[in-house]
Parts: structure tokens; C-alpha cells; sequence
């Protein structure tokens, strides 16, 4: 397993590579003259040289390269154009909220679907599995605004269940008062086409010949499902939930947006916004980074949870 996981850290070096050259040539090519963005509409030839020059954006593609890629290797991309902070500051303080919804929202729409899924595949094709079926793709065409604005008025500004927005400095106050109705929309949004999803992988199992032969053994459906039939749809599940871990830092803007939470999610909106490059390139790099590693875990967990499973 060292060797293979060694040999999966070597190939990611290529592939980090072109990230960093795709990154440099479409912010330093195609992004424009950073210059211009900071010295703003009323300024002089000289402001926008000294710019130029702090930033390093006068010096040849090569070198700018080269310094780019020693950001990228030191964690150093300089300091937020909006902000004045350093970008390394700004992505570990914002880390922390959006991991605080995320990985409880990511834990319980795992097992909640995997559960649901197992439940209305041992009642295939009856009217349960396709009024579930119809409820989970009536829930899939509802927008997720919606979800936020009903639930936000409903529960939270109606009947006071909740908060309607904020975060504070405690990270039990945080998950116990201001992360739950979050995560709640979370579930409402990401169940429905979870479930389907796992009813499939479900199923594509249930007729395998193992199954066949468990049932043939006279072990009840029960068991058969609980143990021979999710541990072949393991796999699939692994790979949908790892594939989807690092875009769930970016893809919860609207709901770190809508509840105030200061998260990645929300603050690589306010740099799209503010032409904050040094906060976008990090947080692309540092997405591209986690898939990579994400994907030599779900590499792992598969000979975890399947023994057969060989890796080369």
C-alpha cells in the first residue's frame, strides 16, 4: 500500500503542474492587466507602472511563472487586493465555517441516503418505491432558493426556531445554534437526487449472483441487503461522495451568502466580485489540490471496504 500511494503522490506532480500553468495563463493571458483592476478608473501612467512593478506583472512570463509556482509550492500568494490580508490568513479563517456545515451536512446526507435507499430498494417496484421516486424528482425541480427563503422564513423567522443569519467566534455555539438550519436545507436540497442515485447503485447489486446465492442460502432479505448488497454498492457511493467533497466548498456559497457564514464558499464570491485574483488562484489551486488527494482516498477506502479490490 506505501508503494502505491507513493506512486499516486509522483503522478499527481504532472497533474498539479498543469493546474498551475492552466491557472497562470488564464489570470496573466486572458484575466487582463491587474494593474489597471487596483490603480482604478482615474489614474495616471506612473500609478499604474509602480503597480506593475509591486506586483511583478512587469517582469517576463517566464519569471512571473516562476514566482508563481513558488507561491503555490510556499502557500505564499501575497496579500488579498481587496483586503490587504495574506491569502493564506484569508483561506484558513474562512476553512473554518464552511467545514463546520459541510461535514455534518456531507455525514448525514451519506447515511441518510444510503439508509433510505436500502429501505425503498427492499420494496422495488412497489407503490412506496414510486411515490418516493416521483417525491424525490418533484424535490429535485424545486430551486434551492426557494428552499432557503421558505425554510428561512418559516422556520426561523415565523416560529423561532433557529436564527435567521449569523456565526459567531464559538465553534459549539456555531454547530449548535447557527449551522443547523443550514444543514437542514442542505438535506432538503442534496436528498433527492442522492437517494436516487443510491436506489440505482442499489440496485444494480441486488441481482448479482453473490446476492443470489446469499438468498439461496435462506439468509433473510434483510441481512441480504444490509451486508451483501451495500457492501458491492459501496464502491459507487465512495466515488459519488469523494468526487463531490471538494466542490462542496465552493458550490455552498449561496447558503454561507443567505445566512452570513464566513465562509470559502461566500468569500470567493466577494472575489469574483471584487477582481480579487491572489484569493481566487489559491482557492483554485487548493481545489484542484483536495481533488487529487480525495480521489487516493477513495482509492483506499475501496480495498477497505471490498477486500478483492487490488491496488496497482
Amino acid at each position: 500500500m506505501l508503494a502505491f500511494v507513493l506512486r499516486r503522490l509522483w503522478q499527481m506532480l504532472p497533474t498539479m503542474l498543469g493546474v498551475v500553468l492552466l491557472v497562470f495563463v488564464l489570470f496573466n493571458w486572458v484575466g487582463g492587466d491587474p494593474a489597471y483592476i487596483l490603480a482604478g478608473k482615474m489614474s495616471s501612467p506612473e500609478a499604474i507602472a509602480n503597480i506593475r512593478r509591486q506586483l511583478g506583472v512587469d517582469e517576463p512570463y517566464p519569471v512571473q511563472l516562476w514566482i508563481f509556482v513558488k507561491q503555490v509550492l510556499t502557500f505564499d500568494f501575497g496579500q488579498s487586493w481587496a483586503t490587504g490580508e495574506p491569502v493564506r490568513q484569508v483561506i484558513g479563517s474562512r476553512l473554518g465555517p464552511s467545514l463546520t456545515v459541510l461535514v455534518p451536512l456531507t455525514v448525514l446526507e451519506t447515511l441518510i441516503g444510503v439508509a433510505l435507499a436500502l429501505a425503498v430498494a427492499f420494496v422495488r417496484g412497489s407503490l412506496t418505491d414510486r411515490a418516493v421516486m416521483i417525491a424525490c424528482t418533484v424535490g429535485m425541480s424545486i430551486s434551492i432558493l426557494v428552499y432557503i427563503i421558505v425554510f428561512q422564513y418559516g422556520l426561523a423567522y415565523k416560529l423561532g426556531l433557529f436564527p435567521v443569519q449569523g456565526w459567531g467566534d464559538s465553534f459549539a455555539v456555531n454547530l449548535l445554534r447557527y449551522a443547523p438550519l443550514p444543514i437542514l436545507i442542505g438535506l432538503a436540497v442534496s436528498l433527492a437526487p442522492t437517494l436516487r442515485l443510491y436506489r440505482s447503485f442499489v440496485l444494480d447489486e441486488v441481482n448479482q449472483d453473490c446476492v443470489r446465492t446469499a438468498r439461496a442460502k435462506g439468509l433473510p432479505e434483510r441481512r441480504v441487503m444490509w451486508v451483501h448488497v451495500l457492501r458491492n454498492a459501496a464502491i459507487p457511493i465512495i466515488t459519488h461522495v469523494m468526487a463531490n467533497l471538494p466542490a462542496l466548498l465552493i458550490g455552498a456559497f449561496l447558503l454561507e451568502r443567505f445566512f452570513g457564514i464566513p465562509g470559502i464558499g461566500r468569500e470567493v464570491i466577494l472575489a469574483v466580485e471584487r477582481s480579487d485574483f491572489p484569493v481566487i488562484k489559491a482557492v483554485t489551486v487548493c481545489v484542484a489540490a483536495a481533488t487529487m488527494v480525495f480521489n487516493l482516498l477513495a482509492d483506499l477506502l475501496y480495498q477497505a471496504v471490498d477486500p478483492r479490490v487490488r491496488l496497482a
